[in-house]
């Protein structure tokens, strides 16, 4: 079933946040415009420091538990395809230490939309069983970890392969 985008994105501040200042109104894909939209807003993000960014990725784990849930309640639907706060934070998860460059930035989100989009254990099982806000956002944390995991593998080993 085709999930249309409710008029209240562009008129109500919570959802157009949860809609991920309105990515998520993609007809096609919004989990990956989504993220594709969290990424200009990560290049703002990356200069701070690992303390302040660490303490942004609480917080707007936080807010975003309010604001998918709170959406998500307003609509009647449980994790609306067009909520996309989760792939925001989730890509910024993944890009937590991660190097500098384009490169790193691409990786990362291949790494996340795949654990995202993929669901392994546990991310299937928390998409499955934690409703409500924090069950939006828990599996797209979850995802953001398993990734930001693997581009530091795989950046360590790319350092240790060329040195």
């Amino acid at each position: 079933m085709k999930q249309t985008t409710p008029a209240s994105v562009w008129r109500n501040p919570v959802h157009f946040l949860a809609f991920g200042l309105g990515s998520g109104a993609a007809p096609k894909a919004p989990g990956t415009f989504g993220t594709l939209a969290a990424v200009p807003l990560y290049l703002l993000l990356e200069p701070l420091s690992v303390t302040v960014y660490a303490l942004m990725l609480v917080v707007t784990f936080l807010v975003g538990i309010y604001l998918c849930g709170k959406t998500s309640e307003d609509m009647g639907v449980h994790d609306h395809g067009g909520i996309v706060w989760d792939e925001f934070v989730g890509y910024w998860i993944t890009m937590f230490l991660a190097p500098a460059g384009w490169l790193w930035i691409v990786v990362g989100f291949v790494l996340f939309r795949f654990f995202d989009i993929v669901k392994p254990w546990p991310i299937g099982w928390a998409d499955k069983h934690v409703s409500g806000g924090l069950g939006i956002m828990l599996d797209d944390v979850l995802a953001g970890i398993m990734a930001w995991a693997c581009l530091q593998a795989g950046y360590y080993s790319w350092l240790a392969f060329t040195q």
